[in-house]
Order: structure tokens, then C-alpha cells, then sequence
């Protein structure tokens, strides 16, 4: 069966659209009533109410529209997927719980597509400043209307870096190859809280690139086809492809700047996950 990718990803904007609603009025709705939160991994990995309610109702209108599509959601659906084979939806329905929760700012809905285990459609909505990150394979990348720039190479000294500080506080190399040596010599680092927002900006420029010792599928699937769209390089730190399936490293980064991080990254052991 060949799919239409497009009509595919106009079909789930209008679904992200309505969740994003949600997730706005249960904001509203939350000065006046306490949102239900609640802990998974550990006291800083935060869930709430909204982000089971929005994965199940993306889950159900995929399931209805495309009953012989798989979805991998980040709380429930598809936790006994093996495969990429076929088409496979993968959603992260908060990415930036504590964002949520805490500034109730700087988090988005992420939404992929993938056929074979190839990214077909990659769309994530910041959802609070109303922006759309799109893309279809081959057709380029999209922030709303405007098409995003192929990017152009930079070095160290001229970049900035998206990483969160937990990595640094947690280094336990030292010397050249540190982190901390990297960051001295960037221009700047930044940390937004949301790696799916994180891998948007590297696409539309904002960041020239963005780590990760620890990222789900859920929270780069969709990134992975913006950022390939506008030429921006992801690998883990091996240099090899992020998993669909599984936890991944992830280094992103514009042309050039990808084989300086590698520097700082490749083999980078030591931390209390």
C-alpha cells in the first residue's frame, strides 16, 4: 500500500490541534483545581493526568482511521512493539512534563510517522506559542508557513549548544575531551527542558545543535525527520542511528560541528543515569 504522507500529515495536525486545545483548558482549568501529578522513573520524571488522556485519544483516532497502524506512545500504547515494520506511529503526547507542570510553557506534542522504520512525517507543536514544526520526507522542513533554510556549517566557538546541566554536574571526565572543555569553547549553551523543542530549534536554527546522554523514541522520532529535512546531522555518539525502539544517545548538530562534538561525546562514560 502506498501512503499519502501528506494527506497523513494534515490528518494528524488536526488531531494535535485538538489535543493542544486540551491541554490548554486543562491549564485553565488547573488554577482552580490541582492537576493530578504524579512520578515514574524518579522524583524528576513527572507525569500527569493529560499526558495519559492526550496519548489515548491520539491512539484511538489513529486506531480508527488507520485500524492496520501500530502506535508507540510513551506512556501506554505499543509497550509490546518488536518491530518497525509497517507503519508505525510514535507520539509523545508531553514532551516537558515538568514544563507543564511547573511554567506551564516550553512543551509540545510530538508526533511521528515512520514505514519500515524509515521517518515519513516528523511534527512537533509548541504548543503554547502556537508553532508548527513540520515535515514530510522529501518535501522539506516547515515552521507554520514558512520553510525552514537548509543549514549552513559552523564551529565550535560560534555555536550554540542545547544541553541540559544535569549532564555537566554529573561529568566525571576530565581534561580535553570534557564536557565541560566543550562548553567553554561554544559560545553559549541553552537548555529548554523539552528535547523535542530542543531538536525543532536545531532545525530552524535557533540551536546549532543538541546532546543527549538519554532520549525514548517518543522523544526524538519526530525530530529526526525535521532535522534531516534542513541537512542537520543525528546520530548517537557512536555515529550509528538512533533506535526507533529503544533509548538512544542523541547528538545533533549542524555539518562540521557534528564530527567537533563527537570529540567530546564519542565513548563518554561515567554518569549516574
Amino acid at each position: 500500500m502506498n501512503e499519502n504522507w501528506m494527506e497523513i500529515k494534515n490528518t494528524a495536525l488536526k488531531w494535535m490541534e485538538d489535543a493542544g486545545k486540551m491541554l490548554k483548558e486543562s491549564l485553565q482549568d488547573s488554577m482552580h483545581d490541582s492537576l493530578y501529578v504524579n512520578t515514574k522513573s524518579s522524583p524528576n520524571d513527572l507525569v500527569t493526568e493529560m499526558d495519559y488522556k492526550v496519548e489515548r485519544f491520539l491512539t484511538e483516532q489513529i486506531n480508527n482511521t488507520f485500524p492496520e497502524h501500530k502506535v508507540l506512545g510513551e506512556e501506554e500504547a505499543g509497550a509490546d512493539i518488536q518491530s518497525t515494520d509497517g507503519v508505525l506511529w510514535i507520539i509523545d503526547p508531553i514532551d516537558g512534563t515538568t514544563n507543564f507542570v511547573h511554567q506551564k510553557y516550553n512543551f509540545a506534542i510530538s508526533v511521528a510517522v515512520a514505514k519500515d522504520g524509515v521517518g515519513q512525517v516528523g511534527i512537533i507543536y509548541n504548543v503554547m506559542q502556537d508553532e508548527w514544526f513540520t515535515a514530510v520526507a522529501g518535501e522539506g522542513a516547515y515552521l507554520n508557513d514558512r520553510r525552514l533554510a537548509r543549514v549552513t556549517e559552523v564551529d565550535l566557538p560560534e555555536a550554540v549548544i542545547g544541553l541540559n546541566g544535569r549532564w555537566l554536574a554529573r561529568e566525571k571526565r576530565s581534561g580535553e575531551q570534557s564536557l565541560h572543555t566543550m562548553v567553554r569553547k561554544s559560545r553559549s549553551v541553552r537548555s529548554y527542558g523539552s528535547a523535542a523543542i530542543e531538536l525543532a530549534y536545531v532545525a530552524c536554527g535557533r540551536l546549532d545543535s543538541y546532546i543527549s546522554f538519554r532520549l525514548s523514541p517518543w522523544d526524538y522520532a519526530a525530530g529526526l525527520v525535521l532535522l534531516n529535512e534542513v541537512g542537520v546531522i543525528t546520530t548517537d555518539f557512536q555515529k550509528q542511528e538512533p533506535s526507533l525502539l529503544e533509548k538512544s544517545k542523541i547528538l545533533a548538530a549542524r555539518p562540521g560541528l557534528h564530527a567537533q562534538l563527537l570529540h567530546y561525546v564519542h565513548n563518554h562514560e561515567g554518569f549516574d543515569y
